[in-house]
């Protein structure tokens, strides 16, 4: 049962909304937020499910410490797109063999815009919905730990925290979790993730910048 005071809790009330706001939202063309750089694809799973209190939740990872780049950050499940697959195809694999979770692709409920990198790579985040009880069995060469975040937070007055640039129009983002920070890309794809899917707001986030150790 959901806590009466959960602004939003996972059921089919909300996945309604995110399905017509999602529905709605017109994806910037890639080629304009990418430039003339030709970029790798790739694809994340921004992955709703519910938690033992009846909240809707936003599964992010902590990438394992043992990997030879961005160990230790925060993450959403993703990769590489391989030559047969499309988003969808690499996101819901992606989740499979990170954190064990299998969900059928009829469980898309839409994609927000396509994140260019600063290392070459155009992220393409797949929106999933998952199961109210999730069980998990992660890739520990991969993954050192998985979180469950409500929703809710993504409306926290300091989300999000904006920084000064590399640019002068391009500020970093940064989102405030457990006393740490995730940065982008996985901090633009959270933050538009509440403005598109829970709010119906077509806000753009491809001008938001990394710090470089995010990127390099």
């Amino acid at each position: 049962m959901s806590d009466d005071t959960t602004r939003f809790p996972f059921g089919d009330a909300l996945r309604k909304q995110v399905v017509g706001n999602l529905t709605a939202f017109e994806r910037a063309d890639p080629s304009i937020e990418s430039g003339a750089k030709p970029l790798r694809r790739a694809a994340v799973a921004v992955t709703i499910v519910g938690d033992e209190g009846g909240r809707a939740c936003f599964l992010i990872t902590r990438r394992a410490s043992t990997l030879k780049r961005h160990a230790g950050q925060w993450a959403l499940p993703g990769g590489g797109i391989d030559v047969d697959e499309t988003p969808t195809d690499a996101a819901l694999r992606e989740l499979v063999e990170e954190v064990g979770l299998t969900i059928d692709a009829t469980e898309i409920v839409g994609t927000l815009d396509d994140y260019p990198t600063r290392s070459g790579f155009l992220i393409t985040p797949v929106v999933v919905w998952g199961p109210a009880t999730p069980e998990f069995k992660t890739d520990p060469s991969e993954v050192a730990s998985v979180h469950l975040v409500p929703l809710e937070g993504l409306d926290e007055p300091d989300v999000p925290r904006l920084l000064p640039g590399h640019e002068p129009d391009r500020p970093i983002i940064q989102i405030p979790l457990y006393g740490r920070y995730v940065h982008a890309p996985t901090a633009a794809i959270l933050y538009q993730l509440r403005e598109v899917a829970l709010h119906g707001r077509a806000t753009r986030v491809a001008h938001f910048d990394q710090p470089v150790f995010a990127w390099k």
